[in-house]
């Protein structure tokens, strides 16, 4: 991939090219921007995750693995220049449409400011996606805006402030210092990181990272990889395989993995040798959770459990136990922009609280002496380090990572030796997602 910064253009990245899709469907189908359509709109109108979105789209069902792999693009680009796209928007239009509309002209807007789809495509299909959903009147101003920006090109671009119009204020502020570097990095597509199971060969041209990750580019299709079916390898971040990492699980020891689906840091357990129980509540969650452990020959190694981590408790108190709690994942915004435009500050108050529930619960678990990695893939303080705070307040004794644990990535250890990585990390090889993580010990 060849991209041209912010403010051009992303080269190379295939479809959605330009080229009308006149596939099974007949003349004028258009899957990958019928579905595109669906999913922004599921994420702008129902706060819904992208790739729920994506499961909810009626254009999505009978649809071949390209088209959805092009749509996931096209609206994960959309989402990720949304506050930069409306902003070109905004001198051409005298009010604003309904949300539809505006939705077939931001993608408009993507394939042709963000995209190398030639103007006239972009055009044309933004045009007969709105024939298509229903929205016939407005089909001249979406053509009469889409020529305006076509017609302006990267011009359109100049004077913006990017980073700061594609992150939410509250998420801006809260970041402070690190506001444009994260947003610099969100602006980019992530690429894939795969852990290894042991022994297995990495991937032909992956890139093997300090942590031990293996990174191949953006766009890579992780299921046509040799070894996928094997079991040789799973999609985790290099970021999020720190804290199984670091909770440094012994061979025998006694291990709960909480809120575990969908699974990397349940096997990087088990191939530890611990003793692994993997605990998911939610029915969905917990059979990927189970899809996975099976592909990686590890069913039998795992024990896994369906029920609330909060009131569930083990036979026996625990050597170890690893906490990756539900948040508001606003540090993973590189692979799910959506994120961005469907948290809300208030919802931190509501996460918080269960964050709370569950060190309580976790710390209910451990014998004395017994080990808890706390982890969260949110870049929010209210998340990371003041949950840390409230962890020691409970009676939760901290157990800093040394700087030999973390030599390999230095620059992501605190003064009080907690984990905190963010986007703008490694930016030169493609970044990482946002991880807050501390240890502790139980008195």
């Amino acid at each position: 991939m060849e991209q041209d910064g912010r403010s051009g253009r992303i080269m190379n990245q295939g479809a959605p090219d330009g080229r009308e899709k006149r596939g099974p469907r007949g003349a004028g189908a258009d899957p990958t921007r019928d579905i595109a359509f669906d999913i922004v709109q599921g994420v702008l109108e129902h706060r819904r995750m992208l790739e729920n979105s994506l499961d909810h789209s009626p254009a999505a069902r009978d649809a071949d693995a390209r088209d959805r792999a092009a749509a996931h693009r096209l609206a994960a680009t959309v989402l990720r220049h949304m506050g930069t796209a409306g902003m070109v928007l905004e001198p051409f239009l005298k009010k604003e449409p309904p949300l539809p509309v505006r939705t077939v002209l931001l993608i408009g807007v993507a394939q042709i400011l963000f995209l190398d789809t030639p103007a006239h495509a972009a055009v044309g299909t933004a045009v007969s996606l709105a024939r298509r959903r229903g929205l016939t009147p407005f089909a001249g101003l979406v053509n009469a805006v889409l020529r305006r920006v076509a017609q302006a090109g990267a011009g359109a671009l100049e004077g913006l402030d990017q980073d700061r119009l594609d992150v939410p204020p509250w998420l801006w502020g809260a970041w402070g210092d690190l506001a444009r570097p994260i947003a610099e990095a969100l602006g980019r597509e992530a690429p894939l990181d795969l852990t290894m199971r042991p022994g297995a060969e990495c991937p032909p041209g992956a890139e093997l990272l300090p942590t031990g990750t293996v990174r191949l580019p953006a766009g890579t299709r992780v299921a046509e990889l040799p070894g996928y079916a094997e079991g040789a390898f799973w999609v985790q971040d290099a970021a999020a395989s720190l804290p199984a990492r670091l909770l440094a699980a012994q061979p025998g020891e006694r291990i709960a993995d909480l809120c575990a689906a969908p699974g990397g840091k349940t096997a990087q357990l088990a191939f530890s040798g611990a003793e692994v129980t993997a605990i998911e509540r939610e029915p969905g969650r917990m059979a990927r959770l189970q899809e996975n452990l099976a592909r990686l020959g590890l069913t039998e190694r795992v024990t896994t459990v369906l029920g609330d981590a909060t009131t569930w408790r083990p036979d026996a108190l625990l050597d170890g136990v690893l906490l990756d709690a539900p948040c508001s994942a606003t540090g993973t915004a590189r692979r799910h922009p959506d994120v961005l435009w469907i948290k809300r500050p208030r919802d931190l108050q509501a996460l918080t609280e269960g964050q709370d529930r569950l060190l309580a619960a976790a710390r209910d678990m451990l014998r004395p002496g017994g080990r808890l990695v706390y982890a969260v893939c949110s870049l929010q303080p209210e998340e990371g380090p003041e949950r840390a705070r409230a962890a020691i307040a409970m009676g939760l004794v901290p157990d800093p990572f040394t700087v030999e644990e973390l030599a390999m990535l230095p620059e992501a250890r605190t003064p009080e030796g907690w984990l905190r990585t963010h986007p703008a990390l490694w930016a030169g090889i493609g970044g990482m997602d946002g991880f807050f993580a501390a240890r502790f010990r139980r008195a």
